[in-house]
């Protein structure tokens, strides 16, 4: 499938369709509404495991895709046609913000992506503008106006961008990292500068979270994908403040939001009140009994967590844990996923095991709550 041939001479004239939701059951679920089964999509589902995204990746490298909406859109929509998710998230990257706030990325095959120029102290921070989406993010938004259009409302579209935290962390280490030392030495020795950068950081991932609502983006998630980084205390004193704010910002825009602390079990609580988070990210180190636990005390709903590597076993196995899984936390607002992004060596057999157990399961909670 290419989208390519859609085009006219410009993607400025693309304006999503604003059809009735055939398959709403995520949207529902969000608000805690009741199903007929829990809605499933995987993160990192539009990725290399897939040989029809792999065909694309020939023909561009990583930020060619992300920056090309037609190309950024195609992806987008294969696992819908070839999963049957519920769900169509757009391919992009959490690092465009930073790229956009005037630092130059990279990403390298077998390197990952690295700021060749990282932040060092509080000077740095005249490099950094506040960002326009619509103009320094416009083809994120481009791809969800297409895919929102050649979609015509078979599922919903989730936006998404990095947590300030996590964006910090990468913009000062100049990559990723796995001590995290020059972030936490800054934290420790400048914590005027983190708290500075934090704050930009914070209005720059709302506005652009809220920018993808306005381009047809009908679910928002905030990844914080290095929560687990740091201490309790230091996530309360500067991760956790910024993360409230961003979103603040991201929930005037009426979607739903997922708030997913990768890494920080025992954060879930705190961060699910201070953000007001319509649905709580599970990564797979969450007791499943637990995360339910939290989501029904605060009327929330609750997304995950099977471990992604659970779907390198045999197809026996997947489908044993993904029940358990399902038994655990079914109820009012689940949204079955993955408890981290989908890895590029799983088999797609092996994955449509995962989303077909999902599909074929009867939730016990119809009935709204």
């Amino acid at each position: 499938m290419t989208l390519a041939p859609i085009f006219r001479d410009t993607t400025a004239e693309i304006t999503p369709t604003r059809s009735t939701i055939v398959n709403d059951r995520l949207l529902r679920a969000c608000r805690r509404l009741p199903v007929d089964r829990p809605p499933v999509w995987m993160m990192r589902q539009a990725g290399r495991y897939l040989p029809e995204y792999r065909a694309v990746r020939a023909r561009s490298d990583f930020l060619g895709m992300v920056r090309t909406p037609d190309l950024a859109a195609e992806v987008t929509i294969q696992p819908v046609e070839l999963m049957n998710v519920d769900a169509a998230i757009i391919f992009s990257d959490i690092l465009i913000v930073p790229n956009a706030m005037g630092m130059p990325l990279t990403v390298e095959e077998g390197v990952g992506p690295r700021f060749p120029e990282p932040l060092r102290s509080a000077t740095d921070l005249g490099r950094l503008r506040e960002i326009e989406p619509e103009e320094d993010l416009a083809y994120t938004l481009d791809a969800i106006r297409l895919v929102r259009r050649e979609l015509h409302g078979r599922v919903p579209v989730i936006g998404f961008a990095g947590a300030p935290w996590t964006l910090a962390a990468y913009m000062l280490e100049g990559g990723g990292s796995a001590s995290f030392s020059v972030a936490k030495r800054a934290m420790h020795a400048e914590p005027a500068f983190l708290h500075a950068l934090l704050d930009k950081l914070a209005r720059a991932v709302g506005v652009f979270l809220c920018a993808q609502v306005r381009a047809g983006a009908q679910m928002i998630q905030l990844f914080d994908s290095w929560a687990g980084a740091l201490s309790p205390a230091d996530y309360r004193t500067f991760a956790l403040p910024a993360l409230a704010r961003a979103a603040a910002i991201a929930r005037t825009s009426g979607a739903p939001l997922v708030v997913f602390p990768h890494g920080a079990p025992w954060m879930l609580e705190e961060v699910a009140i201070a953000t007001k988070a319509d649905v709580l990210g599970l990564d797979w180190r969450v007791d499943p009994v637990e995360g339910r636990r939290i989501a029904d005390r605060l009327g929330i709903a609750v997304q995950g967590n099977l471990d992604p590597a659970t779907l390198l076993a045999p197809p026996a196995v997947i489908r044993s844990r993904t029940r358990r899984m399902l038994r655990e936390l079914d109820g009012p607002g689940y949204i079955a996923n993955l408890g981290h992004g989908i890895t590029p060596e799983v088999p797609v057999a092996n994955a449509r095991v995962f989303i077909d157990t999902v599909r074929e399961y009867e939730t016990r909670y119809e009935e709204a709550v």
